[in-house]
């Protein structure tokens, strides 16, 4: 019985054993096989954080996240391993722990602390690659994408005024315009982008900001002197700006919103005369009106063209990746409105990045896109009245915007005389602009320490500009309708290959070397203009020209094909022992098809060295200094920019005068002239730019104290002026020749702190200040000799000719040369002084009809001192960041003053300012001529932005980082300037001038969203 029994007890027992066995494996299952945290560097326990387990022998992964109070775990992970364990969380560096096995019955423990993203930002980037910020030995500013200015900002280089020691940047509150910007002082005597910095984003030469949304930028990297900027040879003359943009991470994903809604108003306006003032000044002055001005009205005519600006600002971001792939893809879109009517500006920007590696990582490859479209609206701001911007003002205050039936109120008969409503609503002037940007790039890892780089770029800008004068147009006089339309496509390749080394021996001696080609191919101006006029009406706008009666034969525009060419070779070496004694050397050479057969090619080279004397023992056993290090560099750079194929070729081309050709039968055509419009001058070549840089970093109190100090000497030769030559040797009477020098001096300091740096309050301040001394050296040689030159011809009753500004060996660029006012005569009329016409100097007379001899050197533009102070203040999830901004020691010509306070010229004719009731005499008819009178300081000192944010606890949802913020733009500004905005164009040959074509400076509040997902 019990042996038939056992098989049914063997299989029970079985049974049981399995059951158990069973219960056991699924309690294995739940059980926590890894647990862990995830802590910022202060301590604090961070949520939200993506945490992926990575089995790398299968590729098998497994993702959770961390929890409200930062902990996280895994079950059911298959035993084994190795085990890789990334960790990923917005606004911090990945970090990956790896090596990792799990084993049955044993908690694995992991904890990790992530580093804020900024400290990535350790590297810099110095052209064709980066280096660590302690190997730096140039003078390199980066700025991060959270200490950027705020604001409603249509150029990232808005956001850096008062950032970086030595850039000058001059905004203004139009849409429609660019800033002013200058690296370290004016160093040639042409304008447009050869004034500019060079502008390099995401390794890209040349390539255009217009292509980049501000919430994109990631940092900015501004290299200021010739030792850094000798790598980009003939381009970086006036300095590289490189922006970098956000990319995906490894282990990210990530999708980001940042949108705001900005309302701007006018902050000043000037107090011209009402309609009561108006006639009071008229009759008690004895000066008399035209009857049909005075239809008692009282119009305001700023308050007419102006309004309330809103714009909107809205991106959205997605960035994620694994190990072996990134990605990024971003859609920006914007609204300027201005705040006078008919400004406007929209653009819409599209990027596109993905990268990935292959062959054993061996291989990276990477393919970007960017597209913009641009559409502008802007108003009239010619000369002769023709200018919203003028006519604002000087319109009489006593006439109404329209008559009775409904037209305009005009005065057709009186010189310069518009009405700026009808100047918006009678004339229009639209600008589309669409660019698009492809670039690719692959490295190959040839040896661990080897890599080659290949970068394929394109860019491709198409322009479109369409103008419509209607019949009722003060500006297209009986033509009956005028219409403009331009067509203009600009094309830019480029190639870049190079290889770079970089290894370490023997754990002390770090050595890099580059060395690369550069093709360029650019073909510009490539379009066409049609202006046509007498239509039958207004109806169709500038849409069907065919309707026109008449086409203008001078009216097709300055566009003529110019394909220009630049070849290059490059090449750096760094070395840097035992991270105390760095060095580095670049040399460039470049060929250009823009320059005389005889001086195509030209050589840029730059050497510096630096000294972590930190480093030193006898220096670390002080333990005064956390970070001091000596830097000293020079370098050669070049300035090729601005330039067309033809500007050293011998150009004939078409005039604007015709004659009658008459056929063998009579009949009379008439044919276009054709003349010289340019010499050739083989020998033209490179405007060539040298620095020497002596700079000082430092760092106290752990580092809670840091700063630079610099010191340079830039002088640049060989500038490149149209200079009048003789007709007896060349064919046109102006040659572009290399003639004259110009030299900048200065000092500059940046200074970092942490004030309070707690666990709940932390308080930054930064202040950036830097001098510069800039110095016409010379405008001749033998062969063309120039005493002088003269610049802003400005205009005004009685001054015909009569120039505010000189050119002048040993004065600075843009220095002042006015008469000097003496007050006044009996008759209670301006007097001015009188000099001697040999010698200059003063006779001791003055005269109320002063002449060219009588000028003088009365003050300069270039300003003695710019300052930058930054300050961020956060409690918990609070902060307050804001910038002041100050410019001081420098004249301002405000001949927009000048302008109207002309009582006895705008008598009855045009209005004037409510001030010059008391500051002028009834009886002045010098009151607007143009002298000292009207050179004001240009001191002031602005509130900037002022941001209050508030970073808002989110709880079981899937938002993560959600911020609120309000910012206002131009606070307050401290200024003794009797203009709207002390903020003039700094830039160009023509600095400090404020001349009737100003836009009202805005006071700006903003109220902005961001988050992710």
């Amino acid at each position: 019985m019990f042996n038939k029994s056992y098989p049914l007890r063997k299989k029970s027992v079985l049974f049981v054993v399995l059951l158990t066995a069973g219960v056991i494996h699924a309690q294995a299952q739940q059980q926590q096989q890894v647990k862990g945290a995830t802590q910022n560097e202060s301590g604090e326990f961070l949520s939200g954080v993506s945490v992926q387990a990575v089995h790398t022998a299968s590729g098998k992964s497994y993702a959770t996240s961390s929890s409200e109070k930062g902990l996280f775990s895994f079950t059911g992970l298959p035993e084994g391993g190795p085990y890789q364990f990334i960790f990923s969380y917005v606004g911090f560096q990945p970090d990956t722990l790896s090596g990792y096995t799990i084993h049955t019955g044993k908690t694995l423990a992991l904890s990790v602390k992530l580093q804020a993203a900024t400290t990535a930002l350790e590297e810099v980037v110095i052209g064709y690659g980066r280096v660590s910020r302690k190997d730096v030995t140039s003078s390199i500013t980066t700025v991060k994408a959270e200490d950027m200015n705020v604001g409603v900002f249509t150029s990232p280089a808005q956001m850096l005024q008062g950032k970086v020691p030595g850039l000058t940047i001059s905004t203004n509150s139009n849409p429609n315009a660019t800033p002013s910007v200058s690296l370290r002082g004016a160093s040639t005597l042409r304008s447009g982008e050869a004034m500019e910095p060079y502008y390099v984003i995401d390794g890209v030469p040349g390539a255009s900001l217009a292509l980049v949304a501000p919430d994109d930028i990631a940092s900015i990297d501004v290299l200021r002197d010739a030792s850094a900027t000798a790598i980009y040879g003939s381009k970086a003359a006036n300095g590289v700006i490189i922006v970098t943009t956000k990319r995906g991470k490894a282990g990210q994903s990530t999708i980001s919103y940042n949108g705001y809604l900005a309302i701007d108003n006018v902050a000043k306006r000037y107090q011209m005369m009402n309609g009561d003032q108006y006639r009071d000044f008229v009759s008690n002055n004895g000066f008399s009106m035209e009857p049909t001005d005075d239809l008692g009205a009282d119009t305001d005519w700023q308050r007419e063209v102006e309004r309330t600006g809103i714009s909107n600002n809205h991106n959205v971001s997605i960035l994620g990746g694994t190990e072996k792939t990134q990605y990024s893809v971003s859609l920006n879109t914007i609204k300027n409105n201005g705040v006078i009517k008919g400004t406007d500006m929209g653009r819409q920007i599209g990027r596109g990045f993905l990268q990935t590696k292959a062959l054993d990582d061996k291989l990276t490859a990477s393919f970007n896109i960017n597209t913009s479209i641009t559409k502008q609206n802007d108003v009239l701001a010619l000369d002769q009245g023709l200018s919203v911007y003028d006519a604002m003002y000087y319109y009489l205050p006593v006439s109404p915007v329209r008559n009775e039936d409904g037209s305009w109120f005009e005065k057709p008969d009186r010189s310069q005389y518009a009405n700026p409503v009808s100047l918006i609503e009678e004339n229009t002037n639209f600008t589309k602009t669409k660019m698009i940007q492809a670039h690719a790039k692959i490295g190959y890892k040839i040896l661990p320490e080897l890599t080659y780089n290949l970068d394929l770029s394109m860019q491709n800008r198409q322009f479109n500009n369409s103008q419509y004068y209607t019949s009722r147009s003060m500006a297209a006089r009986n033509e009956n309708g005028r219409s403009i339309r331009a067509a203009v496509e600009d094309e830019r390749k480029v190639m870049e290959m190079n290889l770079s080394y970089d290894k370490t021996f023997g754990g002390k001696h770090k050595v890099g070397a580059l060395a690369g080609y550069s093709w360029e191919e650019n073909n510009n101006n490539d379009g066409f203009q049609l202006t046509t006029s007498d239509y039958y009406d207004d109806g169709l706008s500038y849409y069907n020209p065919g309707m026109a009666n008449t086409v203008n034969m001078l009216g097709f525009g300055p566009y003529y094909l110019s394909t220009l060419r630049m070849i290059s070779v490059y090449g750096r070496l760094n070395y840097a022992y035992d991270s105390k004694y760095i060095f580095q050397a670049t040399v460039r050479r470049d060929g250009s098809s823009a320059f005389g057969v005889n001086n195509r090619w030209a050589t840029f080279p730059s050497v510096s060295a630096a000294w972590r004397i930190s480093e030193e023992n006898f220096l670390k056993s002080t333990g005064i200094f956390d970070d001091l290090k000596i830097r000293a560099g020079y370098g050669v750079s070049g300035n090729s920019l601005g330039f067309d194929a033809f500007t050293a070729q011998r150009v004939y081309g078409a005039t604007t005068s015709f004659f009658d050709y008459v056929n063998g039968d009579g009949l009379i055509t008439p044919i276009r002239t054709l003349a010289a419009l340019r010499n050739a001058n083989p020998d033209l070549k490179w405007e060539t730019t040298s620095m020497i840089n002596i700079g000082v970093d430092f760092g106290f109190l752990r580092n809670r104290l840091t700063g630079s100090v610099e010191v340079y000497r830039k002088n640049t030769s060989d500038l490149i002026y149209d200079y009048p030559v003789s007709q007896f040797k060349y064919i046109y009477p102006l040659l572009t020749a290399n003639v004259g020098e110009i030299e900048n001096r200065g000092v500059e300091l940046n200074l970092d702190a942490k004030v309070i740096d707690s666990r709940n309050t932390q308080w930054k301040t930064g202040v950036v200040l830097s001098h510069n001394t800039n110095k016409v050296v010379s405008i001749a040689n033998q062969e063309f000799t120039r005493d002088y030159i003269e610049l802003s011809d400005l205009g005004g009753a009685g001054q015909t000719s009569i120039f505010q500004q000189r050119l002048t060996p040993g004065a600075p660029i843009g220095q002042f040369y006015t008469w000097e006012w003496a007050g006044y005569n009996e008759e209670g009329v301006s007097v001015f002084y009188v000099r001697d016409e040999k010698t200059g100097e003063l006779t001791g007379e003055t005269t109320d009809t002063p002449q060219r001899k009588d000028q003088t050197i009365t003050g300069s533009p270039q300003p003695k001192l710019t300052l930058g102070w930054n300050n961020s203040v956060a409690y918990k999830n609070i902060s307050l960041t804001g910038m002041f901004q100050g410019v001081f020691g420098h004249k301002i010509m405000n001949a927009t003053r000048a302008r109207h306070s002309n009582v006895v010229g705008n008598a009855g004719q045009k209005n004037v300012l409510a001030s010059a009731l008391e500051s002028e005499q009834m009886t002045d008819v010098n009151a607007h001529y143009l002298s000292d009178r009207y050179l004001e300081d240009g001191d002031f000192l602005r509130l900037a932005y002022l941001t209050l944010a508030y970073n808002i606890p989110v709880k079981n949802l899937p938002i993560k980082n959600l911020r609120v913020y309000a910012t206002m733009n131009n606070v307050f500004v401290l200024s003794k300037y009797k203009g709207l905005d002390p903020e003039v164009g700094l830039g160009g040959l023509t600095p400090g001038i404020d001349n009737r074509q100003t836009y009202p400076r805005t006071r700006t509040v903003m109220f902005g969203l961001n988050f992710n997902l």
